[in-house]
Order: structure tokens, then C-alpha cells, then sequence
């Protein structure tokens, strides 16, 4: 199949990262970004998951005695430039010819923790080189056979990665239509779930997820950990019921996620779930956040309602799309400028601070959520 996409590396002139998915349009081939950008029906939940940061407001706060906040922080062992970690998203080399090596790249050369999944269009080793010894995770989308689990497991334990994190939210695909409209199918091949994808090339998303294992229980987190030994965070959970299965299970995290708005449409922004979840955990685990990251104030929000880290995953390959490696690490040093910028105003020093920041809720009608709603441009 003849694929052409960006093979952009260089520095990218942006103000903001809703500015770089205008310009990633234009790179990356219609179903390609379709595919990236979309979410499930009618985008009820993808939207609400940007409107959602509305419904709590940060009081700014006067003669606190700071300056120059820091953004370093400590998670799962690692000191991280900045709370935001690489989200794991499948097939990079829709956005770049270079992949998830660029990607990689990017995220070690700013500091953080790489997350590569099951899905990624680069396989293991030329991630982990890319990596040069930054931190590395590995999302697990399970097999119906475990024997073959077994085998990936036994590969991601001699790359040295560090954590599995199994998501629980993505059985089979959402109903992505514009995946539909577009005829979009898989252009590029996916190295590491060969075993049981061996022709993933030309099928739909619905049929590489259908690939993998459906019937999902607290076995298989069991499993996961008892056969890799490695700490396991669940994606997915978005209720006290999620969290309860999951540490009953054994897992060692927790991460709040609705995949983006790219699964169940009509379901709860993800934000919304952060506090529900984040109360249920109670502290016992990590706590990691995805789903409408946009700006410093949504890390700030989303780190203040109980996630130790956020994690990013469309704005990276936005800027992935448009500047390789060099994209990728300006993404996150523009949401870390962004979140300093908070933090002075808010009067937080830390990360730490923030976490004990006090939100206020949003008194206002939540229709008009945006600049953009109200129409003032």
C-alpha cells in the first residue's frame, strides 16, 4: 500500500497546540488525520472532554512568596522535567515516516516517561534505542492467546521497560465514522502484535481490535503481574466500581482516561471522572490522567483533583507531524511554560502545591464554556 505522510524534523513556529492540529491537517493524509483527530459518534465525549476543564476554576492568589515555580517532580521512581508523560498511541508513522522513534526521542529528550503500545508501527528495540536510557512503559493490548501474551511479555522484560500499563476501555473499536466516511484503513504495519496481526496492513481499526482479547477481568491484571513482575497500571477505569476491581486485582496504578472520546460516546468527560476517581483511590496508588489536555491550566486542574502526572497523547503527534522529534519535545515545553505561568499566578511553588490547591467550582452557565462559545472573536 502506498502511504505518504510528513517526514518534518526541525523546529515548529506555534502559539498553542489547537494551532498545531490546524497545521497537522494539513501534513498528514485525510484518513490518517482523520484517524488520529476523530473521536466515536457524535463526538459528545470528545468535546466535553476539552468544555469539562470549565467546571472547576483556579482562584488566583496574592502575596504567596513565589517565583519561578518548578514543574520537576518525582513519579514511580523517575524525576520527571515536568508532571507529563508520553500517552501510548498507536501507529506514529501515520503522522511521520520517522515513527515512534522521533517520538521517543522528543519525550527522552525533555525528560519524561515514554509509553509505547501494543500498536506502535516501530518495533521494540529501535524505540528502546531512540529512548537512550529515559524511562519506558509499555501499554499491553491483550491477546486471546496467552501464550503469545506470554511471548511479549518475556520481549518487554528484556527491553528493560519498566511498567505494563493493560488498557480495559478499548474491547473492541468505538464507533469512529469518520474512520468510515474516509474508508480509512491501516496503512502501516504494527511489529509487535505480528504474531496475532500478521495483516494489519489494509484492515480497519474495528478489526485490530477485535484481534485482541475482548472478555477483559481482574484475571488477567493477576496475570500481567504475577507473570511479568512488573508494576501494571489499568487505563480505563472511570468509577469507584473501576478502581475497586483494579486494586483488588493488584494493580499498582490507576489511570483515568475515556480514550481520548474515541470509545463509548455519550460517556463522561474525563476530568469529571478524575474526581470521582481520584476520592475512590484515596492515595493508595498512583493516579495518571489523559483525555482533552490542551493547555497548562488543564495539567494544573487535572493535577489539583487528584493525578499525580497527566499524560499527552494527540498534541505529541501534532507536533510529532510537524517537527519530528523537535515537535514532540516543544509540545511539552509549551505546556510546561504554560503550566509555570499558572502556578505563578495560582501562588504554587511546586507540584506538590498544586495537589493541595483548593478548585473552586465554576457558578457559571457551563454553555458558555469557551471564548469561542461565547463568540467574542
Amino acid at each position: 500500500m502506498d502511504f505518504k505522510t510528513s517526514n518534518a524534523e526541525g523546529p515548529v513556529d506555534f502559539i498553542n497546540v489547537d494551532d498545531l492540529e490546524k497545521m497537522a491537517q494539513k501534513v498528514v493524509p485525510k484518513g490518517a488525520f482523520g484517524y488520529i483527530a476523530s473521536g466515536a459518534g457524535d463526538t459528545f465525549t470528545l468535546h466535553e472532554n476539552f468544555r469539562s476543564f470549565n467546571h472547576k476554576l483556579i482562584v488566583p492568589h496574592t502575596l504567596m512568596d513565589v517565583e519561578e515555580p518548578e514543574t520537576k517532580t518525582t513519579f514511580a521512581g523517575e524525576e520527571l522535567t515536568a508532571p507529563m508523560i508520553m500517552a501510548p498511541v498507536a501507529a506514529h508513522k501515520l503522522a511521520n515516516e520517522q515513527g515512534e522513534v522521533a517520538s521517543a526521542k522528543g519525550v527522552a529528550d525533555f525528560g519524561s516517561i515514554y509509553t509505547v503500545s501494543s500498536y506502535s508501527s516501530v518495533d521494540l528495540p529501535e524505540v528502546t534505542q531512540a529512548l537512550n536510557g529515559a524511562p519506558e512503559w509499555f501499554q499491553f493490548y491483550f491477546s486471546k492467546d496467552n501464550g503469545i501474551n506470554r511471548h511479549i511479555m518475556d520481549r518487554v522484560k528484556e527491553q528493560g521497560i519498566k511498567a505494563i500499563v493493560l488498557t480495559a476501555d478499548a474491547m473492541v473499536g468505538g464507533n469512529r465514522e469518520t474512520d468510515a466516511r474516509n474508508g480509512f484503513t491501516f496503512p502501516v504495519t504494527l511489529p509487535i502484535v505480528q504474531e496475532y496481526l500478521p495483516d494489519s496492513v489494509g484492515k480497519t481499526m474495528d478489526y485490530v481490535y477485535k484481534s485482541a482479547k475482548q472478555k477483559l477481568s481482574t484475571k488477567d491484571v493477576e496475570f500481567i503481574a504475577e507473570y511479568s513482575g512488573l508494576p501494571v497500571y489499568v487505563k480505563g477505569p472511570q468509577s469507584k466500581e473501576d478502581v475497586d476491581r483494579a486494586l483488588s486485582a493488584g494493580a499498582a496504578g490507576i489511570w483515568v482516561s475515556n480514550h481520548g472520546g474515541r470509545q463509548l460516546d455519550g460517556g463522561p468527560a474525563a476530568f469529571d471522572s478524575l474526581q470521582e476517581v481520584a476520592k475512590a483511590v484515596d492515595h493508595r496508588v498512583p493516579v495518571i490522567f489523559d483525555s482533552g489536555i490542551r493547555r497548562g491550566q488543564h495539567i494544573f486542574k487535572a493535577i489539583a483533583s487528584g493525578a499525580d502526572v497527566v499524560a499527552l497523547g494527540r498534541p505529541a503527534i501534532y507536533g510529532l507531524a510537524l517537527g519530528g522529534s523537535v515537535g514532540v519535545k516543544q509540545v511539552f515545553e509549551k505546556l510546561q511554560a504554560e503550566l509555570k505561568l499558572v502556578m505563578q499566578l495560582a501562588g504554587t511553588q511546586t507540584v506538590e502545591d498544586i495537589k493541595h490547591f483548593e478548585l473552586r467550582d465554576n457558578p457559571y452557565d457551563p454553555a458558555f464554556s469557551t471564548l469561542n462559545d461565547l463568540k467574542l472573536f
